[in-house]
């Protein structure tokens, strides 16, 4: 398959429409005629559409909370997320099942029969794609607040067209960051393109009059991931859904763990993201951010799990993020409870509440970390337009045919899979092997000595064991892999 980022025509987009409605029985629903689900959504009050929310909590200068959770009956979905919004959770989401993430309706169907048999979830997560535009549309009337669809699904488009339909005015996700860190063997060809389908989708409702979000999945693999990789990701996948018409994009970025860095990296984010939005003439694009609390392995010890959730809060508000995903202190242990959940977010929203007022100061050490970054997303930037000869799909696909973009510990086979993170002696994440990313020797040369700055503090060699220190030492209640100097 050839694609390339060229807006697709609405006779295209209507003639694709025809066989992705087929894909599965509730894609038939008669609700799902486009006028007559643009009369639903123009229905939909301002205080649950999620992309109108979401420019209120940035003229407020405030950030705003939401938590993952998702079960798979639709009465229990509802008393779940009617929990979570009597918590003051500011969005809902619905995370979708494994099954509907890959596609794969017919398991879902049979988890959604023993669920109801047994009263209790099997799936982990709402098959909105089963439970059709009835089912969706009755989790959407019962809440008050506006409905995300999360997931991780390099096929979206029948969910998409589902769960829009339904009033649930935000979906998550792109052709990149719901490939690379989520499947093994799907083309990035495949993938652009099934998410050009749902960026389009929204951009026909923006023609309509209707403002609808999408939001870039920014932690990636969720794992050490250098933050000029994953800001370069969400710059790519919001000039993607630009081209396709989307006006309301909310560009993500996972904690790293240093508070500087991750400081930088959403300022950054915003700021390159608009900059090259500028730069390819997108007008009236309106840019948010969200910060995902801590992505990696959690402390078991709750206490200490806490603390980590509170960091993330203290981060995400003095930042200014628009809006933060939270976490809870079972995520060792697995599926939290909806009071565990219910406690993330009161533990989240009263940190972001107190700090509403308060900035993180301007420093040197700060600017240092701005500009780095914006070096690093520039050659990455740079390159991918290069190898694609201007074309920004094209450079995607061959850009990590080549490696000169590459996302560390993802299980795709499309990506080279060369790059290897390491922390630096205050816990900035940092390129140990830079593989064949398209980084300059003035770039390289900066990562050598902050990693050799560590090495020598430590007494050892800079090593893939540094590496493998730092996966697991958050879980082990440190930031930085430091040896054990016990003999």
């Amino acid at each position: 398959m050839i694609v390339v980022n060229k807006k697709w025509s609405t006779e295209k987009f209507m003639r694709v429409r025809k066989d992705v409605l087929k894909a599965w029985p509730t894609g038939q629903d008669e609700r799902l005629d486009l006028n007559e689900a643009v009369r639903y959504l123009k229905q939909v009050p301002d205080h649950k559409n999620f992309a109108k929310k979401l420019l209120q909590a940035k003229q407020e200068g405030r950030t705003y909370v939401q938590p993952r959770a998702g079960v798979a009956g639709i009465d229990k979905h509802i008393e779940l997320l009617s929990f979570l919004e009597k918590a003051g959770a500011d969005f809902l989401p619905s995370t979708i099942d494994s099954y509907t993430r890959h596609n794969h309706y017919e398991e879902a169907e049979e988890g959604v029969k023993i669920s109801e048999q047994e009263g209790r979830s099997f799936l982990n997560g709402f098959p909105a794609v089963n439970h059709g535009i009835s089912g969706c549309m009755h989790v959407f009337e019962s809440l008050n607040s506006p409905l995300q669809t999360r997931h991780g699904t390099p096929d979206a488009r029948l969910l998409a067209e589902i769960t829009h339909a339904s009033g649930w005015t935000s979906n998550e996700g792109g052709g990149i960051s719901y490939n690379i860190p989520y499947a093994k063997n799907i083309s990035l060809a495949d993938s652009l393109y099934y998410w050009q389908y749902c960026d389009r989708l929204v951009g026909y409702y923006e023609e309509q009059g209707i403002s609808l979000n999408r939001e870039p999945f920014g932690p990636l693999t969720g794992t050490l991931v250098p933050p000029s990789i994953a800001i370069t990701i969400g710059i790519i996948e919001a000039l993607l859904a630009a081209e396709q018409g989307v006006k309301n994009i909310t560009v993500g970025y996972g904690q790293s763990g240093n508070v500087v860095q991750d400081v930088a990296a959403l300022q950054m984010l915003e700021e390159l993201t608009n900059e090259y939005l500028d730069k390819f003439h997108y007008d009236n694009m309106q840019i948010t951010t969200v910060f995902h609390q801590w992505m990696g392995g959690f402390p078991k010890d709750a206490a200490r799990a806490s603390g980590l959730i509170g960091l993330a809060s203290t981060v995400a508000a003095l930042a200014k993020a628009t809006k933060m995903i939270t976490k809870t202190t079972s995520e060792s242990s697995g599926v939290p409870t909806k009071e565990v959940n219910a406690a993330g977010i009161k533990e989240s929203k009263l940190i972001v509440t107190l700090l509403k007022d308060q900035a993180f100061p301007s420093s040197v050490t700060l600017s240092d970390e701005r500009k780095i970054i914006r070096k690093e997303v520039n050659a990455l930037m740079n390159a991918i337009y290069d190898v694609g000869k201007n074309d920004l799909a094209t450079g995607v696909i061959k850009g990590f045919e080549l490696g000169i973009i590459d996302v560390p510990f993802a299980p795709s086979k499309h990506t080279a899979n060369k790059v290897l993170p390491a922390r630096d002696n205050e816990g900035c994440i940092r390129i140990l092997d830079f593989g064949d990313l398209a980084m300059t020797e003035e770039i390289k040369d900066f990562h050598k000595l902050k990693l050799k700055e560590r090495g020598q503090a430590e007494g050892r060699p800079v090593s893939f064991q540094m590496t493998i220190d730092d996966v697991y030492a958050v879980s082990r209640g440190e930031m930085i892999g430091r040896p054990d100097k016990k003999s």
